[in-house]
């Protein structure tokens, strides 16, 4: 197959930013493509394969239009839209830039960095109960709560309530220090971390101290009609059936709920039916409520975790393939 050329003016203040500490995120594209990028006082030529060159130039251009705008690049926006490409899509990397929800304490912008997330914003904006589920690092839990926070600020809900199950993941929650609140605790950090970094920890504090932030495990929830409140149910998958349908039924009128998990990762005593993998069952017709399938091409976390992801999907699916074959 011939080679070819193509050429990208690259203006300098941008040139260090897509290209990356020592040209990392050019040599993934390098690698992606097949293709050679040299670059010279602005002009970055690409040599390779008709379709290489095309595609090299695609995926910088997009890079060139996240830099143009302030973003920063990272080697997850590099490899999300590499992916776009070899999938046919033309999605925009900048048109998912532009689509804020809110700003953490230090100012920096919380907003969907993949088609998956976006979906999933759009799906907690329009219906009552939303479902988000997916592997670790696909922003789940962080994005309900930024949602959350925004509708608060907005005065669309009095109260946020943040919740989970205390299910402990191959340790016995008696052996640990202190009363029941110490012991929980541990369980719901995760959840304190992101409304620190989003509100920051005068703001959560005070809030929380009139009540208007609630942080507490699922078993504090039984008894109680939840009215004019955002309620994300984390780690959802450690659910039973019956913690799940309490739950669910817990909900009022103005009230707002994200039910995230991820199915792969479920702690509960073998042989115990999880009360996601029940909801998503008995629920999936029900209009007024979503369900986001988030998956390894929606983490945002290192790369790396990405790669541990799909190690795992393709192992299990491999796995069941020749259960089913042995059976």
């Amino acid at each position: 197959m011939g080679m070819t050329e193509k050429t990208i003016n690259i203006p300098n203040q941008y040139e260090k930013v897509i290209f990356g500490e020592y040209d990392s995120y050019i040599k993934i594209i390098e690698k992606a493509f097949g293709i050679t990028v040299l670059t010279r006082d602005g002009t970055c030529k690409i040599i390779g394969t008709v379709n290489g060159t095309e595609a090299g130039m695609h995926v910088i251009n997009q890079l060139v239009g996240l830099a143009s705008k302030g973003s920063t690049i990272t080697e997850q926006a590099v490899n999300y839209a590499i992916s776009l490409w070899m999938e046919n899509d033309n999605t925009s990397l900048t048109e998912l830039d532009d689509k804020v929800i809110c700003r953490t304490i230090q100012g920096k912008p919380i907003k969907p960095k993949t088609l998956g997330q976006e979906k999933y914003i759009k799906q907690m904006q329009e219906k009552m109960i939303v479902f988000g589920i997916g592997p670790a690092g696909t922003g789940k839990t962080y994005l309900a709560m930024a949602m959350a926070i925004n509708a608060f600020k907005n005065e669309e809900v009095n109260k946020i309530i943040l919740t989970r199950p205390a299910i402990e993941a191959g340790e016995k929650l008696g052996f640990l220090p202190g009363d029941l609140q110490s012991k929980v605790d541990p369980y719901l950090r995760p959840l304190y971390d992101a409304l620190y970094q989003i509100m920051g920890p005068e703001s959560f504090l005070r809030n929380m101290e009139k009540g208007a932030i609630e942080v507490a495990p699922l078993a504090y929830m039984r008894g109680r009609t939840l009215d004019n409140a955002y309620i994300i149910l984390d780690e959802a998958q450690n659910t039973t059936v019956a913690q799940m349908k309490m739950f669910l039924t817990r909900i009022g009128f103005g009230s707002k709920v994200v039910i995230t998990g991820d199915l792969t990762q479920k702690d509960l005593p073998k042989g115990t039916v999880s009360g996601l993998d029940n909801a998503v069952k008995v629920l999936k017709k029900v209009d007024e409520i979503g369900f986001s399938q988030l998956t390894a091409k929606d983490v945002v976390r290192h790369p790396l975790v990405q790669k541990i992801v799909k190690a795992y999907d393709e192992f299990e699916t491999h796995q069941q393939s020749r259960n089913r074959r042995t059976k």
